[in-house]
């Protein structure tokens, strides 16, 4: 046999695995439930539980940040280029019972999300860069040392404003929805029922 048609035959015996499985879940998790949406859900809240977080999204950024001080007729001036990894995630511990809400006259499973939390910034040291001027005041004085830890806090909170910009929050606000409406959306399709699910978070606007 060919290699080609060898390795299309082992896909399509992989696919069919994977069907036969699909539907050996869909049957089991028919039987087990009943085909009830609400005895569905509440298992899948228990899974998503016990995941503890959920980290949909990350991102990257750079701060900026100029320092300068002034001493005896000397000025000192320093600039730090602080490159940070923020993650964007969801405490999954947090959610609640009622935080499901499933309407039979549309099919619709409504699931009200916590907020997202910001975890870092992850600094990268490597990528750190400084540039300064003014170098008889910091070789006289402790101007740079000041310097430097005046750019690392001012760059540390930069970062954590453009973490909070709209953009990266709703990139990460959207990522969380997917992956939320995903986890409840499979075990429902796979128990047999045709249902639509929705997540929104419980401080996002109606």
């Amino acid at each position: 046999m060919r290699p080609a048609l060898r390795a299309l035959g082992g896909v399509i015996l992989i696919v069919a695995i994977v069907g036969l499985l699909y539907v050996g879940v869909g049957w089991r998790m028919r039987h087990m439930f009943d085909g009830d949406p609400s005895t569905v859900a509440r298992a899948s809240l228990q899974a998503v539980r016990q995941q503890n977080r959920l980290t949909p999204f990350a991102a990257r950024f750079v701060a900026v940040v100029t320092a300068e001080e002034s001493r005896f007729g000397f000025s000192a001036r320093k600039t730090l280029i602080m490159p940070g990894l923020v993650r964007y995630s969801i405490d999954l511990a947090k959610l609640r019972d009622r935080d499901l809400q499933w309407d039979a006259a549309t099919k619709t499973l409504a699931i009200s999300l916590p907020p997202i939390e910001l975890e870092g910034p992850e600094v990268d040291l490597t990528a750190v860069r400084e540039y300064g001027e003014g170098g008889v005041l910091m070789t006289l004085t402790n101007a740079e040392k000041e310097l430097d830890a005046a750019n690392r806090k001012a760059g540390q909170a930069e970062l954590v404003t453009q973490a909070h910009d709209v953009l990266p929050m709703r990139l990460a606000a959207d990522a969380a929805r997917s992956a939320i409406e995903r986890s409840f959306a499979m075990p429902l399709k796979a128990a047999g029922i045709d249902a639509t699910v929705t997540a929104r978070f419980r401080d996002e606007p109606r």
